[in-house]
């Protein structure tokens, strides 16, 4: 079964009525589709948000939801915060997002190869205007799993032609926002001696909690899998329990597991001077951004901070080079700079800042 959205030439969107009974949410997006594998039985999303400045570009998500309605949300969601992080980085690309809805007890094996097949026929089905790459739940090893359906994907290991991991380049990003933000905060860029606690040890948090720790930080670090526990030793970090780690008093509350970590339920318990982190949407709803402010909580918008790793699979689709993508990927520091720039400018908060950032640069496409 397929489900598909498309804006017609009018700017309207029709909605078929099978959609209300799986996801009652809002569309602003040019297309969304809904697939229930043949092979696997699972359902795929791919939202695609806005291709005004290029294909979509947006990484493939693997996870468990309560039902259908989640993905598609969580599809939309993120697909338009790609919108906006291309625009703001100076990308020539657009955003759009890919989820595979994974059972409860998880995706493995002869299943998870269906799963993938069938993501990458639903890829294909779209002829380019999206490009997938490998997001929370994926591996450059499911990549390869899916190039053998499409050929609109990027991210593949280096012996497969493509560029890697992109996770140690989004941790190159995140810190040079850090970086940003101390200056910021302290008039002083140097992280030496400011406490970060980072919560979530995947792929990019695990990384960037060593960079922080070489740069002289005082690391804190907390994980929902206990396992993580073990990367203290090595950085001489200190541990702190996931009910526990939002609260901290820090520096830098620095955010790498899923998103809508900072709630109307915590904004006025946080403990830190400067939230600046990896994941996705960070904040549960965007006027949570004036109540940092208004608490005198620095807040680097996400889509600024995390764009290091869609700098490093961009390169990929212009002919990579690892040093030029480090160079782009460090550049997120004067670009927020930018940001805080044009917030204390409008007096407005970085969030709103760094969306009209994104928003002239797609206007200016369009009127183009």
């Amino acid at each position: 079964m397929a489900i598909a959205i498309r804006r017609s030439s009018n700017g309207k969107i029709a909605t078929p009525p099978a959609l209300a009974t799986i996801a009652p949410v809002a569309l602003d997006h040019e297309q969304v589709v809904v697939r229930r594998g043949e092979r696997s039985g699972l359902y795929s999303v791919i939202a695609v948000h806005s291709t005004v400045l290029g294909p979509a570009l947006g990484g493939l998500r693997i996870w468990h939801y309560p039902d259908q309605g989640d993905a598609l949300r969580d599809a939309m969601r993120l697909a338009a915060g790609m919108t906006l992080k291309a625009a703001a980085a100076g990308l020539d690309l657009g955003g759009g997002k890919g989820v595979i809805c994974a059972p409860p007890d998880g995706l493995d094996g002869a299943h998870r190869r269906a799963a993938l097949l069938d993501f990458g026929d639903l890829v294909e089905s779209l002829d380019g205007r999206y490009i997938t790459a490998e997001d929370v739940g994926a591996s450059p090893a499911d990549l390869i799993v899916v190039s053998q359906r499409t050929s609109h994907l990027t991210g593949l290991p280096p012996d497969r032609g493509g560029s890697g991991d992109p996770s140690p380049f989004t941790a190159i990003g995140v810190e040079a926002a850090i970086r940003a933000c101390v200056a910021e905060r302290w008039r002083y860029g140097g992280l030496a001696g400011r406490t970060v606690c980072v919560i979530g040890l995947g792929h990019v948090g695990a990384g960037l909690a060593r960079r922080l720790a070489d740069a002289g930080c005082e690391v804190i670090v907390s994980d929902i899998d206990p396992g993580k526990r073990a990367l203290t030793d090595a950085l001489g970090a200190t541990w702190r329990e996931p009910g526990e780690a939002m609260l901290t008093e820090c520096d830098v509350l620095v955010p790498c597991a899923l998103g809508g970590a900072i709630t109307a339920d915590n904004v006025d318990s946080l403990r830190c001077e400067v939230v600046c982190g990896s994941a996705n949407n960070q904040l549960a709803a965007d006027s949570l951004a004036e109540a940092l402010a208004e608490r005198g909580i620095l807040y680097a918008p996400d889509f600024i901070a995390n764009a290091g790793g869609l700098i490093h699979v961009f390169m990929e689709l212009k002919g990579y080079s690892e040093e030029h993508a480090v160079e782009l990927a460090e550049g997120i520091e004067e670009t927020l700079g930018r940001v805080f720039a044009v917030a204390a400018q409008l007096g407005s908060t970085p969030l709103a800042a760094a969306r009209e950032l994104a928003d002239r640069r797609l206007r200016s496409a369009l009127r183009d």
